[in-house]
């Protein structure tokens, strides 16, 4: 990931985070102290403006890293904060859906389940990218586990190889016991021995 990316995520992840909670914290539990308000606090309708204009830069900044960063490492087997990115991610879609749905759902009930549920998304995926964060800040080993990811394991037997080339010829007849291009049994020939042959 690049630096860019790194910064453009993590701030807007905060920005959208913090301004979330602390919204919610002001709808649900503040009293108002004039009785006809509608809001708990002067500040809460700032706050939502703030979160509703960070949310798309976050959008933005995930799918910036979505093709580079966490398409290529999950398939790549990387060990380094594989987990609390996985964690991450798979509440990334949940976050966003309910985040769009708010705005245009009217209905009390679903209205109340979509809040809770996106508020719950929300601090999943903060907890998590936090998370992840703090993983590569412990050491350099930990980055270098990254710089060498494991490639996933194909099916069926490896075959050895070397630096020099080996070709094996198939056997003839497994009754035969003398050696030889006349024989049965398998002839094996470097690869400088397939050039020379194949220049004279």
């Amino acid at each position: 990931m690049k630096r860019l990316q790194k910064w453009l995520l993590m701030c807007s992840s905060l920005v959208t985070g913090v301004t979330g909670i602390v919204y919610f914290w002001m709808k649900r539990f503040l009293v108002p102290v004039d009785p006809f308000a509608v809001v708990g606090h002067p500040f809460e309708p700032w706050l939502l403006k703030a979160h509703i204009l960070a949310a798309p830069v976050l959008v933005f900044a995930l799918g910036l890293i979505t093709v580079d960063h966490i398409w290529k490492n999950y398939r790549c087997l990387v060990p380094a904060g594989r987990r609390s990115g996985i964690a991450a991610t798979w509440v990334i879609a949940p976050m966003v859906a309910t985040g769009y749905l708010v705005q245009v759902v009217t209905a009390v009930g679903w209205l109340s389940a979509l809040g809770w549920a996106h508020l719950g998304a929300g601090v999943w995926y903060l907890v998590s990218v936090v998370a992840h964060q703090q993983v590569f800040r412990r050491g350099p080993n930990v980055a270098a586990t990254s710089a060498h990811p494991q490639r996933p394991r194909r099916r069926g037997r490896s075959l050895l190889t070397s630096s020099r080339a080996v070709r094996v010829l198939p056997v003839a007849s497994p009754e035969s016991t003398p050696t030889g291009p006349s024989s049965g049994r398998p002839t094996i020939r470097t690869g400088t021995e397939w050039a020379s042959k194949g220049t004279k």
